[in-house]
């Protein structure tokens, strides 16, 4: 199998290699990569004209892959000629496909493989189903192909030459093509520009979104609903509109609200992500509740029954089964056992200006008032009871309770007589000349 990934993707104006751009959360090449590992193959060549160490760690995961460098780019027959050394002694066929054809299916490359057996033809070329279409693929005989790009110069209109020219070449050698017509019209369509990237992209979604939904998995729309293939999602998960899924796992009966993002987590079964949270790198346990407007950030381990509201961001910290964070809290860095109550407007204050962030230890059962902080690294030991507005500098023991705020002091009529002039007032209370 050779898989021509030359271009710099100029027409879609990118800075990089084309056949590395992001297509459906993965780079372009790893969709053609995916579908050819299912076909029988004794090897797999990525013939490539610039980028040699991008491609190299982008693709680290296919074992059998070998990275060809062409030189100076000429055509698509040229980059075959980089195979040569190779492939050129082989026997056997080999399938041609482009680095953009991602929507080629592993059933589609079987059928055309099939056929090319099946007639025991030098050559057959993959069509769209439409006569208009250009060539898809290509199934050679190895010794027929490189027979061929011998005699094979300039292309048309002095064009770097393609593999077309190699079919002419048979032809005119008295060898004919056979052809295979892909019956999804959509399947053979390539991606030149921004434009194009957006229609494959639209149907590898619905094509990923039609397959969720058969095996149990309720969208509540389709058209807004972006679901990476990498990502495990069971059966009874339902998603509202306009959510993004990426590398993933959503165990059975989690319900993901409109416009949430999670990525690279892990939600545990029965659990509620509510409206607009965000989750990065993080694991929630069995029946939570997330949000609306909540951020887990990576390093983020919510036990089971953790209750994290609205516009509270959480960050490499572990919660306890049973805490709840209602509301407008920052908790980083820290370590919450079980059962502890953290009222609204929270902070751990975890950085001193230091490259390493302080830790903070709150343990089972601690009740914190509104507007308190945490000033780490300090631990709040369990039972203890932390007043609102106190700002914890030093440990706190077990079953202890703690406040630091200063008295308050109220004078009477003292507002009222502010609002006056200095030379109105005669309330007979000291004020500062300020």
């Amino acid at each position: 199998i050779v898989i021509l990934a030359g271009g710099a993707g100029g027409r879609m104006r990118i800075g990089h290699p084309k056949a590395l751009h992001p297509v459906f959360f993965r780079p372009m090449v790893h969709h053609v990569l995916d579908a050819v590992q299912a076909l029988p193959h004794r090897s797999v060549r990525l013939i490539v004209d610039r980028g040699l160490r991008e491609f190299q760690d982008q693709c680290r995961g296919y074992a059998d892959l070998i990275i060809v460098r062409q030189g100076t780019p000429s055509g698509t027959a040229d980059a075959l000629r980089a195979a040569e050394p190779g492939l050129g002694g082989e026997a056997g066929d080999a399938l041609i496909l482009n680095a953009d054809a991602v929507l080629l299916t592993p059933a589609s490359l079987r059928q055309l493989l099939e056929q090319h057996a099946r007639t025991g033809a030098a050559c057959t070329v993959g069509r769209a189903a439409s006569e208009d279409s250009g060539d898809a693929a290509y199934v050679f005989q190895v010794r027929a192909l490189f027979d061929a790009l011998k005699k094979v110069g300039p292309g048309r209109s002095g064009k770097a030459p393609d593999l077309a020219e190699a079919v002419q070449a048979l032809a005119a050698g008295g060898t004919a093509a056979e052809e295979y017509r892909f019956s999804d019209p959509a399947e053979t369509a390539d991606i030149n520009d921004l434009e194009d990237l957006w229609r494959v992209e639209s149907i590898l979604q619905e094509r990923h979104n039609r397959a969720l939904m058969r095996s149990g998995v309720a969208l509540q729309d389709p058209r807004t609903t972006r679901i990476d293939p990498r990502c495990r999602i069971s059966r009874d998960v339902r998603i509202e509109g306009g959510c993004t899924i990426i590398d993933s796992v959503l165990e059975a009966g989690v319900l993901v609200e409109n416009f949430c993002r999670v990525a690279g987590s892990e939600v545990g079964p029965g659990s509620l992500l509510k409206q607009g949270t965000l989750l990065e790198g993080a694991r929630v346990g069995r029946g939570c509740s997330v949000g609306p407007y909540a951020r887990l950030r990576p390093g983020t381990e919510l036990a089971d029954d953790v209750w994290i509201g609205n516009f509270v961001e959480v960050k490499n910290a572990s919660l306890g089964s049973g805490t709840r964070a209602a509301h407008l809290s920052f908790i980083g860095d820290a370590q919450v056992g079980r059962n502890v109550n953290i009222g609204c407007g929270f902070i751990t204050c975890n950085s001193s200006g230091k490259p390493l962030k302080q830790r903070t230890v709150i343990e089972d059962g601690v009740f914190i008032g509104s507007a308190s902080q945490a000033i780490a690294p300090v631990t709040l030991g369990a039972g203890s009871f932390i007043a609102t507005g106190t700002s914890v500098t030093d440990d706190v023991p077990p079953e202890a309770f703690a406040i630091s705020r200063g008295r308050q002091v109220t004078k009477a009529g003292y507002a009222k007589c502010l609002a006056l002039k200095p030379g109105e007032r005669n309330c007979g209370h000291k004020h500062s000349s300020r």
